[in-house]
C-alpha cells in the first residue's frame, strides 16, 4: 500500500514538473529606444504594452532593454538575457545589425530568437534558432518591382544605408531587374545618421533614372529623398517595409508627398475589404495602439512587436507539454514547436512556419501604399 501511495505521489510530482501551476515565462527584448533607430525601436517597445501578460495560461514576464541602436550592445543585452535573467525566448531589434549580432547569441546559447527585422542568410546554428517575423525584403519588394513594371521604368537608381539593410534592399532589388525589366544604375550609400546625402544624390541624378529606391528606414530614410526632391527629380521614389510610419512624414515634410513603400495590412486596414485575411486583426490593434499613443501613431513596427509574441503564444502550449519554463529543455521545446505554427493570423500577414521556412508569409502580407496629404493611404 505504501508502495502505491508512494508511487502516486511520484507520479504527480513529476507532472507538476513540467507545468507547475504559476511557472513564469519570461522573454528577453532588446530595442533601439534611443540613437539613429529610435524613430523605430520606440513604436516596437510602445507596443508591449498592449500585449497578452499570459500564455498557454501561464504568466509572462517581458525585460525590455535599450541597446542604443548598437549591434554590440543589443548582443550584450542577449547575453544578459540568457545568462542572468535566464530567459526562455529573445526578441529584437529594430536594427538589421543589430539583430544579427542578437542571433548570434541565439544560436550560441540554444535560445529561440523571434527577430523583429528582416535578416540576410545566417549560419545553420544561428538559423535554426532565428524566427523572423518582418516579411522578407525579396517579397516586399517585389511588389515595388510590379508597380515600376507597370509604369515602364526601365533604370533605377539606388541609394541606401551602408549597412545590412542597405545590402537587403539593394540585393532583393537587382534580383528582380530581369523580371520587372528594369536596370540598377547606382548603388549610392549613406550612414543612418548622416544628415547630408548631396554627393551620393548628386550621383544618382547624374545616371538619370528613370525612379529610384531608397534602402533606408525610419526618419533617416526622408534625408535622400528631400534631397532628391530639392534637386529637381521628378521621377517615382520609392522605398521599403523599414520606412512605414509617421516619423518618416514627420521628418521629410510635404517633400515626401507620393513616397511609394510596401507594408503590412495594419498600416491601412479601413481602407482593405473584409475579405482580406488579416482585416480584423489588424484593424483592432490600429485601433487599440492609436487610442493609447494618440490618432496617426500607427506604424509597422507596432506590428511586428505584436506579430512576434503571437506566435510564441502559439507554440507555448505545445512546449509546455514537455517541459518547465526556465530551463533549457523548454527553450528547445518551443524552438521545435515554433517550427510547427501554423494559419496565424497577425497584423501585417497570415504566418505558416515550417523546419525550412522560419518566416511563413506570402503575398498576403503586403500592399502598396504612398503619402497622400501627410498620411500613409493605400494604392489603389
Amino acid at each position: 500500500m505504501k508502495r502505491q501511495l508512494f508511487a502516486a505521489l511520484a507520479s504527480a510530482a513529476a507532472a507538476l514538473v513540467v507545468t507547475p501551476a504559476g511557472a513564469e515565462i519570461t522573454i528577453g527584448v532588446s530595442l533601439g529606444t534611443t540613437g539613429p533607430g529610435s524613430s523605430l525601436g520606440i513604436p516596437y517597445k510602445n507596443a508591449f504594452q498592449l500585449l497578452p501578460t499570459t500564455m498557454g495560461g501561464q504568466p509572462v514576464k517581458y525585460i525590455i532593454l535599450d541597446d542604443e541602436s548598437k549591434p554590440d550592445n543589443a548582443a550584450k543585452n542577449a547575453r544578459k538575457f540568457v545568462t542572468e535573467d535566464k530567459v526562455d525566448a529573445i526578441m529584437g531589434s529594430n536594427g538589421v545589425p543589430s539583430a544579427v549580432a542578437m542571433s548570434a547569441v541565439a544560436g550560441e546559447t540554444n535560445t529561440p530568437m523571434i527577430s523583429l527585422t528582416p535578416m540576410p542568410p545566417l549560419s545553420p546554428e544561428r538559423a535554426k534558432w532565428t524566427f523572423i517575423v518582418p516579411q522578407t525584403t525579396e517579397l516586399m519588394m517585389s511588389a515595388v518591382a510590379d508597380h515600376m513594371k507597370a509604369r515602364g521604368v526601365k533604370t533605377v537608381g539606388y541609394i541606401g544605408f551602408s549597412d545590412t539593410w542597405g545590402d537587403l534592399v539593394y540585393n532583393a532589388i537587382t534580383s528582380l531587374e530581369a523580371s520587372g525589366g528594369f536596370k540598377v544604375v547606382t548603388n549610392e550609400r549613406f550612414g543612418r545618421a548622416d544628415t547630408s546625402v548631396t554627393g551620393q544624390v548628386l550621383k544618382v541624378i547624374a545616371a538619370k533614372p528613370d525612379a529610384v529606391v531608397v534602402g533606408g528606414s525610419g526618419s533617416p530614410a526622408a534625408t535622400p529623398h528631400v534631397a532628391l526632391v530639392e534637386r529637381g527629380f521628378k521621377g517615382p521614389i520609392y522605398h521599403n517595409h523599414g520606412t512605414v510610419n509617421l516619423a518618416f512624414i514627420k521628418n521629410g515634410k510635404k517633400a515626401v508627398e507620393g513616397a511609394v513603400a510596401p507594408t503590412g495590412a495594419l498600416i491601412v486596414p479601413e481602407e482593405l475589404p473584409d475579405s482580406f485575411p488579416t482585416k480584423s486583426v489588424s484593424l483592432g490593434f490600429t485601433q487599440r495602439y492609436e487610442a493609447t499613443f494618440g490618432a496617426g501613431s500607427r506604424n509597422a513596427f507596432a506590428g511586428y512587436s505584436h506579430d512576434g509574441v503571437a506566435l510564441l503564444a502559439a507554440a507555448v502550449p505545445e512546449a509546455l507539454k514537455k517541459a518547465q519554463p526556465g530551463t533549457p529543455d523548454f527553450r528547445a521545446a518551443l524552438r521545435d514547436a515554433l517550427e510547427n505554427v501554423r494559419e496565424v493570423v497577425g497584423t501585417h500577414g497570415v504566418y505558416n512556419l515550417s523546419p525550412s521556412d522560419h518566416n511563413g508569409l506570402d503575398e498576403r502580407a503586403r500592399v502598396l501604399v504612398h503619402v497622400q496629404n501627410g498620411e500613409w493611404r493605400l494604392m489603389k
